[in-house]
């Protein structure tokens, strides 16, 4: 019975083997652009976050409108917003741009919420403290509260770029060469579709599996000791 099943995973590698260097190269250009994207979440929940706790309503209500309407629509719309929806208007971008936006903007509404809420964990008085020692309150928000923050929402922060990674999977619908493009692609040349789609489930496991770890490490970096 050993010597079957041998035979059977030598026969499956042999007709799958050909396919693996591109499923690698595509599963590195998913988490390639889920890095950018990642970087963009981050910048554009940040300004909302502040904007929604802003004092000033012109700040408040575009940062909750942002939130609203991002979180209120479906990922795979903004995609195509983005990509076919623009050059109507008379701006064109290429795949990897638009659908790096598109999903820079989506997951930014939720790290606002996530920043938001690290923001009004800390107490009021630290920023009164620091500007009374004569910090501005850019540097105050940059050197005291920013640094606390980042250890509370680390975990949350985790959570949602894994999501990010597996939402690159909606690029496929506009032509980028990410996972599971190149997946259906290799089903529709080999009808092969529970092969081909273990593989691409293993790759996306390891891929979240390192940003999960890199969070362990950093929650291990940055943990208050008490």
């Amino acid at each position: 019975m050993s010597l079957d099943l041998i035979e059977r995973a030598v026969r499956w590698w042999a007709s799958v083997e050909a396919y693996i260097p591109g499923f690698l190269g595509a599963a590195w250009l998913a988490f390639q652009i889920t890095l950018v994207i990642i970087a963009l979440t981050w910048a554009f929940g940040l300004l909302a976050a502040l904007g929604k706790i802003s004092p000033y309503w012109w700040l408040r209500w575009p940062a909750g409108f942002y939130v609203w309407f991002i979180r209120g629509t479906p990922t795979l719309i903004q995609v195509f917003l983005f990509y076919f929806g623009l050059p109507q208007l008379g701006v064109r971008l290429s795949p990897f741009t638009a659908g790096a936006l598109a999903l820079g903007i989506n997951g930014g509404a939720y790290v606002a919420e996530i920043i938001r809420g690290g923001l009004l964990a800390i107490p009021k008085g630290q920023m009164e403290s620091a500007l009374a020692i004569g910090l501005t309150p850019l540097q105050a928000m940059t050197r005291i509260i920013l640094p606390q923050v980042f250890r509370i929402i680390l975990p949350p922060l985790t959570n949602e770029a894994a999501t990010t990674l597996k939402n690159t999977s909606l690029l496929s619908t506009i032509t980028i060469m990410e996972l599971t493009l190149h997946t259906q692609l290799a089903i529709a040349a080999t009808y092969r579709p529970f092969d081909f789609y273990i593989i691409a489930a293993i790759l996306y496991l390891i891929m979240t599996t390192a940003l999960t770890q890199l969070a362990a490490w950093l929650e291990r970096r940055y943990r208050v000791a008490y």
